[in-house]
């Protein structure tokens, strides 16, 4: 996915700018960017780290007296190397995307046949961050330049625009991902992750609505564009993605997940000992499970926080696999003899998830029943891209619904349904397949009542395919 934080300020930007980039760092661990204009030298300054083998913080820290100036933008990256720095007929800027551009290579032919050229290439591919800077710099000025990626991708963009006058904040037109405005005494900044405001001294200012452009001066906020009045905000970020104390349209990522698994726990009949959360995003809910339940919450598996990333980000299924074992340090103490209820954020691959369950047993566990915070994911996401990246194989639910009916695009809408026999036999094979003693998936409309906005507002496409394109 990825995240970004951008400030303007009467006074130097680069501690903010540092700092507030770094609260991102859940969202992605491939490349770290930042950007900064010093209106004086009337200079930009842009250093980028790969970030695969290290954090943010020890990749940037010593290079930090390199940035001067007092506005700034930073990136952390899942896809390209960012920021990049234009000089066009609209001005100079650096920009830096959040975004999942499906028809990449359809958008670079146009380019290319319109004369255009691309400067940046990632692993031999197209900069897809040099792709959206060409097609704003098509417009006669940057909000019709922007319009003009709006018209133009299939996916999803937001963007911060570094200026010469300015910061330039863009949400998507869906508003499938988000930015959040934040202010203090001579400063504005726009960010992916409201967490990146509390110990930086701002407060939320406001979120932008879906493809609403605004400009941040240190002095205050134009807005450029109107927001779009449909929005599908994507929903995993409050199952998964999210950092706890992250708010996105005013609801905050930790109650949703408590609500989510008090809801859940007050309907489930199991007869558990205790309930646990799978480290970091089953945590939440796992809390709001027990209360529900009636039942203690045991921390029976730790995460080892010091070295180990978040198991998505690895490309390579091997290490991906790997890293997902080694994070995770189950406790026999807790474990041995034990009833216990486990929630996590979802199941997409399954094999980490069947690794788990394994451990689970060895150390001791009498049961393992499993509930998830989502419904079973069925539809690869095209809009941000969770999910599976190569094939609709790589879903565990997809694999199955193959096994059940010989061809994965068969009933999907039924499969989808918990009212089902298809569904109700889905799920039973997803759990024998994981070896679990019980499983039991969320329910969309329970979800989406913990999340608080209405369905219409949400993307839910993973689950049954309803989001528009």
């Amino acid at each position: 996915m990825g995240g970004f934080f951008g400030t303007v300020a009467k006074v130097s930007c680069t501690a903010d700018l540092f700092y507030g980039t770094d609260y991102n760092s859940h969202l992605g661990t491939k490349r770290g960017g930042m950007a900064t204009y010093d209106a004086e030298a009337r200079q930009f300054s842009r250093s980028i780290h790969n970030l695969e083998s290290s954090y943010f913080r020890t990749k940037f820290e010593e290079g930090l007296s390199k940035f001067k100036g007092t506005s700034g933008i930073g990136i952390i990256s899942d896809t390209d190397p960012q920021p990049i720095i234009i000089n066009s007929h609209l001005g100079r800027f650096a920009i830096v995307t959040v975004a999942k551009i499906s028809n990449i290579d359809e958008l670079e032919q146009k380019l290319l046949a319109q004369n255009m050229h691309f400067a940046e290439l990632s692993s031999g591919k197209t900069n897809q961050t040099e792709l959206i800077a060409l097609l704003i710099i098509q417009g006669k000025d940057f909000v019709d330049g922007i319009e003009n990626v709006f018209r133009h991708i299939k996916g999803s963009c937001s963007m911060l625009l570094l200026t010469e006058d300015g910061i330039i904040a863009a949400r998507d037109k869906w508003g499938r991902t988000p930015i959040v405005i934040g202010k203090k005494e001579g400063a504005y900044a726009a960010t992916s992750e409201s967490t990146s405001f509390p110990n930086l001294d701002y407060e939320i200012e406001r979120f932008l609505g879906p493809g609403e452009i605004v400009r941040l001066r240190p002095d205050g906020i134009e807005q450029m564009r109107p927001a779009n009045e449909e929005m599908q905000i994507c929903s995993f970020l409050w199952v998964y993605y999210g950092f706890p104390t992250s708010c996105y349209e005013g609801r905050n990522v930790e109650d949703a997940r408590f609500k989510n698994g008090l809801i859940m726990g007050q309907q489930d009949e199991a007869e558990v000992d205790c309930v646990c959360g799978i480290p970091d995003s089953g945590v939440g809910m796992a809390l709001g499970y027990a209360e529900g339940m009636g039942v203690p919450y045991h921390r029976a598996v730790s995460k080892y926080t010091p070295t180990w990333p978040r198991s998505f980000t690895p490309s390579n299924p091997d290490m991906r696999r790997l890293v997902a074992k080694m994070k995770l340090i189950p406790n026999r103490a807790m474990l041995e003899g034990k009833r216990i209820l486990f929630c996590d954020d979802s199941i997409v691959r399954g094999t980490q998830l069947k690794d788990n369950v394994k451990m689970l047993f060895d150390y001791g566990a009498k049961e393992a029943h499993v509930r998830i915070a989502c419904p079973p994911l069925i539809h690869p996401c095209p809009f941000v891209g969770f999910t599976a990246s190569k094939s609709p194989l790589e879903l565990m639910a997809r694999r199955v619904i193959k096994e059940l009916e010989g061809d994965d695009t068969k009933n999907l809408d039924k499969y989808a349904d918990p009212s089902t026999p298809e569904y109700k036999q889905m799920v039973e094979c997803i759990r024998k397949q994981l070896g679990l003693t019980s499983l039991q998936f969320n329910k969309l409309e329970t979800m989406v009542e913990a999340i608080g906005l209405p369905k219409c507002k949400l993307c839910t496409h993973c689950f049954d395919g309803s989001s528009c394109f």
